[in-house]
């Protein structure tokens, strides 16, 4: 079974709720790593995680995942990205399957920027990117409500994540799973 690592920054708890769910979804089709960067990881503003970074080369696929803060990726996972760039020289990471999943405060809260920054760091890498395939407002049980075909958008719906959103992170796990198996 392939190895998916979800790489993911989560402050308030709700891109740790898409992760697990993402992980859920996956189940069965890989083994799942949950790689969460944490304060802890970041040492003079560098990101100092080795046994994160050798997590992500022994991967087939890699979810990223960041709350959107200004309209971009939080600091402590741009503080990851920054920290690949060794990976990034020897291509370590080609071929591995990308996706990717961003809260934001709003409906509208620039969460496609964040979403272009992860597709952006997999192309650096020499990755291929994994989107959603489903039509936004198209699916029966609501799921990429947002209507991101680039990954999972969300926001909080009276304080809560929705179960549509939830379910569309099972479903991109089970995806990005599904696409490692094929690509392995």
């Amino acid at each position: 079974m392939p190895l998916l690592a979800i790489v993911y920054f989560s402050i308030s708890g709700t891109t740790e709720k898409l992760a697990h769910a993402a992980a859920r979804g996956a189940d069965g089709l890989a083994d799942v790593a949950l790689c969460r960067v944490t304060g802890d990881d970041i040492v003079s503003g560098r990101f100092r995680n080795e046994k994160l970074l050798e997590t992500i080369d022994r991967a087939g696929a890699v979810a990223f995942g960041s709350p959107t803060y200004m309209g971009g990726p939080a600091a402590q996972f741009k503080a990851f990205a920054d920290a690949s760039s060794d990976r990034w020289s020897k291509q370590a990471w080609a071929n591995k399957i990308a996706a990717g999943f961003t809260a934001g405060a709003c409906a509208s809260g620039d969460q496609l920027h964040t979403l272009t920054y992860f597709s952006i760091l997999a192309a650096q890498h020499g990755m291929l990117w994994c989107g959603l395939d489903i039509p936004g407002g198209e699916d029966p049980g609501g799921r990429n409500r947002l209507g991101s075909q680039l990954g999972l958008a969300t926001h909080l719906v009276d304080g809560a994540l929705p179960p549509s959103d939830i379910s569309t992170a099972e479903y991109l796990g089970r995806r990005l799973a599904k696409m490692a198996v094929r690509n392995g």
